[in-house]
């Protein structure tokens, strides 16, 4: 698909679609990215790219890209990434639900439209934009397409705040969820930990013990890790991982969503973005783990929180050690993190055993529209109930933190 102009708003914006990727502008696309409040690596123009230059992200994998871009005098104000969905894998917002009650009523729900980085869990901004107005003129021009499309409904996932806001004036409903993510400082204070004996020393006796006895079995069973970041980590530990990372995905039957290729982009692209730890026992590799770190520069105004975050991503073994796991994705990453002066490393989806390892809940929150006005009503009122249940779910979890308490 090539460029095309599209009608807009009433507004002087000039609204572009794109087809691929690689018709968006890459350095004004990271620009407007490195100025809003929550950017990440993933919203970053080569990593979105790279889901669709490797095949992982494309029609044929029921991800058909479009990105839209909002312009005024040759400025790019507003953008964001939409994928037009023939299923709803890889998305992490469940809505099998939604899509059997419109068939059990004979009406279709794919295609159906998400704004999101596809496989990744991740909160931050997802309408980048200049100012609120351009936000909001990107938010209506995203609907009117929609419709316009024929699409059953269009969902932002694991969105900012300011996205949220823009969604909830155009009328989009809001749906709530919980995530778990480490932060490095010190309960009831404003200090980081000094190390990882200093952070075990605020957990409560249990939960210190239980780390305590699940990193010593690594240990005795002769696994050490070695740590790579940036270029450290080659072409032939690329591969290694990617052997882990395909490996758990065929254990639970399925392929993997990301193919080598894109890990090929990365290490080409975007190497000073990850973080390998690798385990080995007696000399050779058994195991590694991925994370994705910050890279974007603090903006002029001094508000995103680009600097210092750390996302649990991929893992895989390829033998069995007791607790390795844990290790690898916690343990390691935690103490690198506190390293390194990393203020924030975020578990990933789902998962309430991440407390015990000090994850602590946190709400994301996703906005919907239904083309169909009965069961975007129906859908309303059940957001409602679910949205007071996961309240209630967060403040039960949060009763239940792990740390030692005061006096």
């Amino acid at each position: 698909m090539n460029t095309t102009s599209l009608s807009t708003p009433p507004t002087d914006y000039e609204l572009r679609l794109h087809g691929q990727a690689s018709q968006v502008d890459a350095a004004a696309w990271d620009a407007l990215l490195a100025l809003q409040p929550r950017p990440t690596p993933f919203m970053r123009h080569a990593y979105l790219a790279a889901l669709e230059a490797s095949g992982s992200a494309t029609a044929r994998t029921g991800w058909a890209p479009r990105f839209f871009t909002l312009w005024r005098a040759g400025t790019l104000h507003a953008a964001c990434a939409l994928y037009v969905k023939s299923h709803s894998w890889g998305e992490y917002v469940f809505d099998w639900t939604w899509a059997e009650a419109h068939e059990r009523h004979g009406l279709p729900y794919y295609p159906k439209a998400v704004v999101a980085v596809p496989f990744t869990p991740v909160p931050g901004t997802r309408l980048l934009a200049r100012s609120d107005e351009a936000r909001t003129a990107l938010m209506r021009a995203l609907l009117a397409w929609a419709g316009e499309s024929r699409l059953s409904s269009l969902h932002l996932l694991f969105a900012a705040e300011g996205d949220l806001a823009a969604a909830r004036a155009a009328g989009l409903m809001v749906r709530a969820q919980v995530q778990f993510h480490w932060h490095n400082q010190r309960p009831g204070g404003t200090q980081p930990f000094a190390d990882f004996d200093d952070f075990l020393a605020t957990l409560n006796q249990d939960k210190r013990k239980k780390i305590r006895q699940e990193r010593r079995r690594v240990r005795e069973a002769g696994v050490g890790f070695r740590v790579l970041r940036g270029r450290e980590i080659a072409a032939a530990d690329w591969d290694f991982f990617y052997r882990c990372y395909e490996r758990t995905y065929l254990e639970h039957g399925n392929p993997p969503y990301l193919t080598r290729d894109f890990f090929a982009c990365m290490q080409e692209h975007m190497p000073e973005a990850w973080v390998l730890f690798v385990a080995e026992r007696a000399g050779r590799a058994i195991a590694s783990s991925l994370i994705a770190v910050s890279a974007l520069q603090t903006s002029a105004n001094g508000q995103n929180e680009s600097e210092n975050i750390a996302y649990g991503r991929y893992w895989g073994a390829l033998e069995r050690v007791d607790c390795l796991h844990f290790e690898a994705c916690y343990y390691q990453p935690i103490a690198w993190c506190i390293a390194h002066g990393v203020r924030r490393f975020e578990g990933g989806a789902q998962g309430e055993h991440k407390m015990a390892r000090a994850l602590m809940p946190v709400p994301t929150q996703s906005a919907h529209w239904l083309a169909h006005p009965a069961f975007a009503d129906a859908v309303d009122r059940y957001l409602a109930r679910e949205g007071q249940g996961m309240a209630q779910y967060l403040a039960d979890l949060q009763r239940r933190n792990p740390f030692r308490q005061a006096g």
